[in-house]
């Protein structure tokens, strides 16, 4: 046990020296030239990064789900089931958040009700792709079943079912 406490101790000294020397070489001001959205400040390129963004995870989920497919072994007669439910699990377009000097032009209540509003759409959209989970699962065979009971959801939660969080994929 003491050896335990000591270790622990001690890591956590390093942990704190590594972390005040990481501290004390920062910039304390952001480098002319860098990402400008992560400064605060949008620019016309930010469009451009988004698009690549967004046809990268286009390109990820198509690749999770071609191999999803082949280890789930989809019949003919299931096709139609499976093209319904990767249609449906795609990821839509998110609603835009209003912009702060919107949000801030309103009253306390009036947000609330903005964030409500949204939050539900939001639960919406993710009860439409559990339905439309629930509706192809049912097409599958037992083995199916088994496969993705132990691949599928580990397939959701890296955003295939529309970006949960799984590479913080809140965004895009």
């Amino acid at each position: 046990m003491k050896n335990l406490h000591r270790h622990l101790i001690a890591a956590t000294l390093l942990a704190g020296l590594g972390l005040g020397a990481i501290a004390q070489q920062a910039p304390t001001t952001p480098p002319s030239g860098g990402p400008r959205m992560m400064q605060g400040q949008p620019g016309a390129h930010d469009a451009a990064r988004m698009e690549r963004f967004r046809a990268m995870r286009a390109e990820r989920m198509a690749q999770r789900l071609a191999v999803l497919k082949a280890q789930l072994k989809i019949n003919a007669a299931q096709e139609g089931a499976w093209t319904t439910w990767t249609t449906a699990i795609q990821p839509v377009s998110r609603v835009q958040r209003p912009d702060r000097a919107e949000m801030q032009r309103l009253s306390t209540p009036e947000r609330i009700d903005r964030m409500r509003a949204l939050r539900t759409a939001r639960n919406a959209e993710m009860d439409r792709r559990l339905d439309a989970t629930k509706t192809f699962y049912a097409s599958l065979n037992n083995e199916q079943k088994a496969v993705f009971d132990a691949v599928g959801m580990r397939f959701a939660r890296k955003g295939g079912m529309g970006g949960g969080r799984g590479g913080h994929g809140g965004h895009g």
